[in-house]
Order: C-alpha cells, then structure tokens, then sequence
C-alpha cells in the first residue's frame, strides 16, 4: 500500500471549508515532519502547513489563520481543516513526509528547494467565487 494516502477533496463556494485527511502508514508516520503541499495550475508545489512528531504546527502566511493541520495518533492520520476557502486556494493538495524536521523543511523550501521525502498522489479542491 502507499505510505501516504489523501481524501476528501471536492468543490466548494468561496468561504466555504473542507476537510482534508491523509492516512499514513507507521513507518511513514513516525517521520521528524509531515505536512501539506499544494499546487496550483501555475504554481510551485509549496508547503502550506506542517506538524513535528512533538506536535508543533507552522503555517504559511498565505493560509495561516485560516487553515489547521492536526493529527490523530492513534488512526495515524494527519488532518488539514481549510476554512474560509477563496478561489485561489484552488489547487491540488499533497501529504507528505520528511526525515529532516519541519524547521528545516520550511528554510530550504524558501530557498527555493521545496520537496518531500514520500509523497502522497494528491487531492483536487475547486474553489468557486
């Protein structure tokens, strides 16, 4: 099976919210980092938003105060609710695995190096105006 494997993509209306979740296997899910990426039509795969293994969570200006990674441990699924949703959160979105911690996930991914050690296939999410 994929190490990594997102759902709940759909369409939505502007300020609307989604769900989306990420089941990951063990292994995978024991990793310094897990996070979100998302790519739009003419955009970079990007970080949006990540989770240490203690729990700690960073997000992307662009969605911060807006969207929420969480993870439930005992199901071994990462969450990422996204409210207030605008069209030009449309894109696909990605969950993904790091072996180095998200601090450093986040600096190389401003330098221009951002990526992931395991992906997962992607969920589509449609923002309408």
């Amino acid at each position: 099976q994929a190490p990594l494997v997102e759902s709940g993509g759909g369409s939505v209306d502007a300020g609307g919210s989604l769900r989306l979740s990420c089941a990951v296997s063990d292994a995978y899910y024991s990793q310094q980092c897990v996070g979100w990426f998302r790519q739009g039509s003419e955009e970079e795969r990007e970080l949006l938003a990540s989770i240490d293994s203690d729990g700690s969570t960073r997000y992307d200006d662009s969605v911060k105060g807006r969207f929420t990674i969480s993870k439930d441990n005992a199901k071994n699924i990462i969450y990422l609710q996204m409210n207030s949703l605008q069209p030009e959160d449309s894109a696909m979105y990605y969950c993904a695995a790091m072996r180095s911690d998200c601090r450093t996930s986040w600096r190389l991914g401003r330098d221009g190096y951002w990526g992931a050690d395991w992906w997962g296939e992607g969920t589509l999410v449609t923002v309408s105006t």
